[in-house]
């Protein structure tokens, strides 16, 4: 039974003739799970609000088309009624918070909805222990994480016993271990308190692992509708809308593509291919594909045990004796591979032996608070991308505050250059540092584009027409327009305009808090590009992170931290290889990272340690193409004989 129908729904926001949602249609039924992911303005947030009743309730325009929630249409009911069934929770999570304190967050729904008073205490417990928050119940909410405040906002939710949660990228900015477990807590809340769920996220593998079915939107329509492996085996449709696809999809698409070539069409069984055929959405389904090929292909059985974890033990099982490689390690052919890498590695040597940054055992502890960070040390050379990556609240964003002087340590010293930045001024510190903060509308000021690129080379010291004639090189470079409104553009296209005003300041240090927060795939693509084209010009990048996708594809070196300290200080692949690090640092290594240990460890050694879908490919050509030379000479030595 369906507890959501959109009947071709069209909307305009007021002033606008532009279509944000554009006859679209969908169904939700109950105890669906439903992701939807899409470009920046494909009108998701746009539909959030419409289920939800604030289109038309609170937000004005054209509305077309009829909406049914629990067989009411949201036009002619009151918005109070609707939200008794329908829950949300916005993107911008701190304009949501209206307490102080944990407990009273909670409160607040509940009074409104005039909830008998002895019901209220039992209702807030159950609420906080099922989200797994209890701990937390008279805690102030300024003092929480952004993983922990989301918990607040479900948990305020769950006291209202809604029938249907609609969520706007509640994981935007967290860290990967609170983004599973916010996606954990959905899923056990879908499964065992049976409230339908529809969330926007832009991150495909979380997608992909929990929702029970995925929407593609697309200039304001659905494009795409059906469980993952229905939507995300749409490889061309991804591309073409500009949706991120999954890495363990990539891969799969990959064998499929090698099993059907002509080549190598008598070197499997139909029921092998079959198993090729499939697309996974995950890890241990991406390895057991890969474990059922190789085995397919060197004529041995790998039974995989029901529970195939991603630990190191016990994930797979080989029949007979222990197997010993042909092979010393992989080989991988340049390029070959069905899909490339997005971004180029840089090299993990420094490309200078002097550094332009160094962090000599630096301490900071805010005021009656033990976070902060403490003795921290790391160097900084030309042309490096390095990432900060650590659970929220390791410090991060601590750091690179004392690296572009917006605090100062306590103790130990912010080298730039060779020289000491103690008594320097702030803006002695910017002729060499530029920061791109995670939100871009905290350094937007001027009201058109171009003077808004142009402004921090003038503070800079350049003459007006300089700084204009150099923003007029970055605008163009970065396809902006430069008499565009920044106010007026997508979070996108305002990221964009901020990274193009530090790129104009030509600084020798860049510092991005997580400069692809927010952004779609496309979006992404484009500032980390843009960011690459700064290192390679020998621009030193210090970044802070939470998508370890985007920091295998473009980092050089990773710093961990946790706790305020830096755990380690290592080359991408050694960092994301190392299990204890990424454990206490509350950081999970990237899909193809894990499927390439778990295969290489219990499956075959030419695929350890490879770090793109198109090395883990060119791993298993090289294992289709052994096996045919092997048949072929097989071949041949029959009809000697």
């Amino acid at each position: 039974m369906s507890i959501i129908e959109v009947q071709s729904v069209s909307y305009s926001y007021p002033d606008s003739s532009a279509h944000a949602l554009n006859e679209l249609s969908l169904s939700v039924q109950e105890g669906d799970f439903v992701g939807i992911v899409g470009p920046s303005g494909a009108g998701k947030s746009t539909l959030a609000l419409a289920l939800s009743g604030a289109i038309p309730h609170h937000f004005r325009g054209n509305f077309f088309g009829k909406i049914l929630v629990s067989g009411m249409d949201t036009c002619t009911v009151a918005l109070t009624d609707i939200s008794k069934i329908v829950g949300s929770i916005t993107q911008d999570i701190n304009a949501q918070m209206v307490a102080s304190i944990v407990e009273d967050e909670l409160l607040f729904g509940l009074e409104n909805f005039a909830v008998p008073h002895a019901e209220i205490p039992e209702r807030i417990t159950y609420a906080l222990e099922t989200v797994g928050i209890a701990n937390l119940r008279f805690r102030e909410i300024a003092s929480l994480s952004g993983g922990q405040k989301q918990k607040v906002a479900i948990a305020a939710l769950l006291a209202l016993q809604p029938q249907v949660m609609v969520l706007d990228e509640p994981t935007a900015a967290l860290d990967p271990t609170s983004s599973e477990l916010i996606f954990q807590t959905l899923s056990e809340l879908n499964k065992t308190k049976d409230i339908t769920v529809v969330v926007i996220e832009q991150k495909v593998g979380l997608l992909a692992k929990y929702c029970s079915k995925i929407a593609i939107m697309d200039k304001g329509t659905i494009c795409a509708f059906g469980s993952g492996e229905e939507v995300f085996s749409q490889v061309d449709l991804l591309q073409e809308v500009g949706v991120d696809v999954p890495r363990c999809v990539r891969v799969s698409k990959g064998v499929h593509e090698l099993s059907q070539q002509p080549e190598y069409a008598h070197l499997i069984s139909e029921a092998d291919r079959a198993v090729c055929d499939e697309t996974a959405l995950s890890v241990q389904s991406a390895a057991k594909q890969l474990a059922h090929c190789v085995g397919a292909l060197q004529h041995r059985s790998i039974s995989l045990t029901e529970s195939f974890e991603t630990s190191a033990t016990d994930a797979v099982e080989l029949a007979g004796k222990t197997y010993l490689p042909k092979i010393d390690g992989p080989v991988v052919a340049e390029s070959s591979g069905p899909f490339e890498r997005i971004g180029v590695l840089q090299d993990a040597e420094p490309p200078s032996t002097q550094s332009v940054l160094d962090v000599i055992d630096a301490t900071f502890k805010y005021q009656e608070s033990t976070d902060g960070v403490e003795r921290v040390s790391l160097s900084l050379y030309p042309g490096e991308l390095v990432a900060l990556v650590g659970q929220n609240g390791a410090g991060k964003t601590t750091l690179t505050k004392l690296v572009n002087g917006l605090l100062r340590p306590r103790s130990g010293d912010i080298q730039i250059k060779g020289a000491s930045c103690k008594g320097w001024k702030t803006s002695q510190i910017a002729q060499h540092v530029s920061t791109l903060f995670q939100n871009p509308d905290y350094q937007i000021c001027k009201e058109s584009v171009l003077e808004e690129v142009a402004f921090g080379p003038e503070l800079k010291g350049a003459s007006t027409e300089e700084a204009r004639k150099k923003a007029l090189e970055v605008i163009n470079h970065m396809g902006l327009d430069a008499d565009a409104s920044p106010f007026m553009l997508s979070r996108g296209q305002r990221q964009m305009v901020a990274l193009a005003s530090v790129v104009a300041c030509e600084p020798d240090i860049l510092v991005l808090d997580e400069p692809t927060s927010g952004l779609d795939y496309k979006e992404c693509m484009q500032v980390m590009n843009m960011v690459q084209s700064l290192c390679e010009k020998g621009c030193a990048v210090l970044m802070v992170c939470h998508d370890m996708e985007v920091v295998l594809d473009f980092a050089s070196r990773i710093v961990v931290m946790a706790h305020g300290s830096v755990l380690d200080d290592g080359e991408v692949t050694q960092i994301f290889s190392t299990d204890e690090v990424l454990k206490e640092a509350y950081v999970e290594a990237p899909q193809i990272i894990q499927l390439s240990k778990l295969v290489g460890t219990h499956v075959d050694p030419s695929f350890a340690g490879l770090s793109s879908a198109s090395e883990v490919l060119d791993a298993l050509r090289y294992q289709f193409e052994t096996s045919r030379i092997a048949a072929t000479l097989n071949g041949k030595e029959v009809s000697r004989g």
